[in-house]
């Protein structure tokens, strides 16, 4: 408990004759007397207890003392304002036996000093102060209901305006009652009153969102920007392609943080908006869940380029792909590729993705600190080129033996370098290799239905597979049957070619 003393302004003298008087009387049996009233001039609490008796005196402050409790605390919490009153918080009077002295003011001592304070008395009042306490258990309690009004920051919703630059909507900061420093707050409040309704500020952690349109004030540049097409995609490459688009769409990165494509695409499932579709495995294209994906990451990475971040991760595609130069694509794999990056500018990045008439665009704003007479490009240089060679067999235990599907037509491979020019002012003042790319030659690939009863013709059909022996799998076909074999033919580059022709209905090719 803590004494809070209100003194209110009165002639020193006076109020040290008087106290001394009080304190002399105070708490002792008072004889009856004809005159037990109070002396003219005389206030306690700004209270006038002229003529009053001792009841009348008692009654009169208690009756202040309870109007005093009854004063309104407004306790203000991030502005929401939960009411209380001193009463509520243990406000107390410790003193109120002042009164019991109060009589004797100008009645007492010899007849020099009554008759001087009488006189005192009659020129001016004099006011004494009652002392109150407040339990800090109960303001502790009243405090701590305010924390009911504890927030956690909502993120502000970065949306792209009419004018194609980001802008923030929403956004408000969290608080959280420091419940310590907000009693102290209110303690100190009441021990300072001098009258009035009580307002008080407590004290609050306030977490802002991250984002708002302040922290976002300086994202307002292209800082690199990339598109590539894929129109010439399969329905179901093409919603890859655009899933994928849409899972990045919207990111937001702060300066030094990095940013992973596999972590933001993954994983590649039904459940997550993917279908299957071709892609690479090895030296091989098949169907898999997420076909496409890579295109997403490609233009990414050619729009993290132009915006100069720092590359942490990219790999090149085993075989050349056709949206993009060499040097140019970033493969990713669930759990063995990635592309990522780090912002390694001033202030967060966005990170906007979209798709529009069968093509991919990436676009990162930032704040922009690049000298405006400085310009860079990436140029792809082709080292070396390797033809393809030959062919690749693969069974397919879904069809029939006399299936023979071309499902890979060749690949040249190709050794690159990417390159990085600066311009200042339109003149080449550096340049340096970014990165080093292999993609593999890779021959025509056949996939060879193996299904049959005849055990013989399974084995020398999977046989001549295992051998890669193109011309053996096409005298399989053709003696399985009651016509003779066909001498193989060969392509323009001397490549054997799987018998298939209108009237041999058993031996499908497709390009």
């Amino acid at each position: 408990m803590k004494a809070v003393r209100f003194l209110k302004a009165c002639a020193a003298g006076l109020i040290l004759s008087a106290i001394t008087i009080i304190n002399a009387y105070a708490g002792k049996p008072v004889a009856s007397s004809s005159d037990q009233t109070i002396a003219n001039g005389v206030h306690v609490e700004g209270v006038d207890l002229s003529g009053m008796s001792l009841e009348e005196a008692r009654e009169a402050l208690q009756n202040k003392v309870t109007q005093m409790a009854s004063t309104t605390v407004s306790l203000n919490m991030g502005g929401n304002v939960v009411t209380s009153t001193l009463a509520d918080m243990g406000y107390s009077c410790t003193n109120l036996d002042i009164v019991d002295g109060l009589t004797r003011i100008g009645k007492s001592g010899n007849i020099v000093e009554r008759y001087k304070l009488q006189k005192d008395l009659e020129n001016s009042t004099v006011d004494y102060p009652l002392e109150f306490t407040v339990d800090r258990d109960r303001v502790r309690e009243v405090v701590a209901g305010c924390s009911a009004y504890n927030t956690e920051p909502v993120e502000g919703q970065l949306l792209i305006g009419s004018d194609g630059y980001p802008y923030v909507e929403g956004g408000t900061s969290g608080i959280k009652l420091k419940k310590k420093k907000s009693v102290n707050a209110v303690m100190d409040a009441i021990a300072n009153w001098t009258g009035g309704d009580i307002s008080v500020d407590l004290a609050v952690k306030v977490t802002s969102p991250e984002v708002s349109a302040e922290t976002l004030s300086l994202v307002k540049d292209v800082l690199g920007q990339a598109t590539t097409d894929y129109s010439a995609s399969s329905s179901a490459r093409a919603i890859n392609v655009q899933n994928g688009c849409a899972l990045i769409n919207g990111t937001m990165l702060w300066p030094g943080d990095e940013f992973s494509v596999t972590r933001a695409v993954t994983p590649f499932s039904a459940e997550n908006g993917y279908e299957p579709a071709p892609t690479y495995e090895e030296n091989r294209v098949v169907d898999s869940y997420g076909g496409g994906i890579c295109q997403v990451s490609t233009t990414l990475y050619n729009a993290a380029l132009k915006a100069e971040m720092d590359i942490t991760a990219r790999s090149n595609h085993t075989m050349m792909v056709n949206y993009v130069e060499p040097s140019k694509d970033a493969a990713i794999a669930e759990g063995t590729m990635d592309m990522c990056f780090v912002n390694n500018t001033d202030a967060p990045i966005y990170i906007e993705g979209y798709c529009s008439g069968g093509q991919i665009t990436f676009v990162i704003f930032g704040h922009e600190t690049r000298p405006e007479n400085r310009t860079i490009e990436f140029t792809s240089k082709v080292l070396a080129t390797m033809q393809p060679e030959g062919f690749s067999l693969y069974p397919d235990a879904t069809q029939p033996v006399g299936y023979v599907l071309q499902t890979q037509s060749p690949h040249t491979g190709y050794q690159a370098e990417l390159w990085k020019e600066i311009y200042v002012d339109g003149e080449l003042t550096d340049e340096y290799r970014v990165n080093s790319s292999f993609y593999q030659a890779v021959g025509t690939i056949y996939s060879i239905g193996i299904m049959t009863t005849d055990a013989s013709v399974s084995q020398a059909i999977n046989a001549a597979i295992a051998a890669n022996d193109l011309p053996a799998v096409q005298q399989i076909i053709a003696t399985g049957k009651a016509q003779a074999a066909q001498t193989p033919q060969t392509d323009a580059n001397g490549n054997p070619v799987p018998p298939g022709t209108a009237t041999d209905p058993t031996v499908t090719i497709v390009n």
